[in-house]
């Protein structure tokens, strides 16, 4: 069986930039263990999956190399991407149902395309998780837990400093450690870094996800619901975000790398 396969550096407006997600369009469900392989043949930190379900709705999935997750945030913008570069999709809206529930993304009039996704305010914690410092390699000021665990640092330059032991932090018990600050350049808003070796991503280079979190977090923090978030791993990516009450609006641009097949 032959598959239609892209590859989209999302979270940029260029390529080898931002983050890449493999995208399979798909006319009916293969079964999860072929998804699954599929993604860990990829080797990316996500590849998504869809079918058309009616108008301009479809189901969504998505794969790291070694599990299937309940919410992704760039795998969800190259999808959006594919179906309006790619596969003639028209529409100003994409609603893609998923374990996350009904998910929308927004075609903006820049080209920006516009995730609207649910907000998921993380809560302090009393102490450090067990590993963590020794994990990060660093102490945070404080820590958070949503889906993921939240590091705050005091600034861009000790996150963008961090090395972290990737084993250790395989260890602790979320789906990922979210490192973030406040932006050293009044043009951004916060900055993040995102560890995921406990789901096969040892470093994610942008993670829209993450944003379900840190957006409700830093709007409280800085007392403004619009912001400007970069992630300051090695390819780098931007994201406009907004926090709408129980929903987050996550921004980005994408462009396609690669247009093939794969046979399966």
């Amino acid at each position: 069986m032959t598959l239609p396969i892209y590859q989209v550096d999302a979270f940029s407006a260029r390529p080898f930039a931002g983050n890449p997600a493999a995208v399979c369009p798909l006319r009916e469900w293969l079964p999860a263990e072929t998804m699954q392989a599929i993604a860990a043949e990829n080797n990316l930190a996500e590849t998504a999956f869809f079918v058309p379900r009616q108008g301009h709705e479809y189901e969504i999935r998505w794969f790291t190399p070694a599990v299937e997750v309940e919410l992704c945030g760039h795998a969800t913008l190259a999808s959006a991407h594919v179906l309006h570069q790619h596969l003639g999709f028209q529409g100003p809206e994409i609603v893609f149902h998923s374990q996350s529930g009904p998910l929308r993304v927004l075609r903006e009039t820049d080209g920006r395309l516009t995730l609207d996704f649910p907000s998921r305010p993380p809560q302090p914690l009393t102490g450090h998780p067990d590993g963590l410092a020794d994990g990060l390699r660093a102490t945070p000021l404080q820590v958070l837990a949503g889906p993921d665990l939240i590091a705050v640092f005091n600034s861009e330059a000790e996150v963008r400093s961090l090395r972290p032991d990737q084993a250790r932090l395989a260890r602790i018990e979320y789906r990922g450690i979210i490192a973030t600050a406040p932006a050293a350049d009044s043009e951004t808003d916060f900055v993040s870094r995102f560890f995921g070796p406990r789901v096969g991503v040892p470093e994610d280079p942008v993670t829209g996800s993450a944003h379900t979190t840190l957006i409700p977090y830093w709007a409280a923090r800085l007392g403004k619901t619009t912001l400007k978030a970069r992630q300051v791993s090695a390819r780098g990516g931007e994201l406009w975000c907004e926090l709408l009450g129980e929903r987050v609006h996550i921004s980005g641009c994408a462009v396609t790398y690669l247009r093939g097949e794969i046979e399966v």
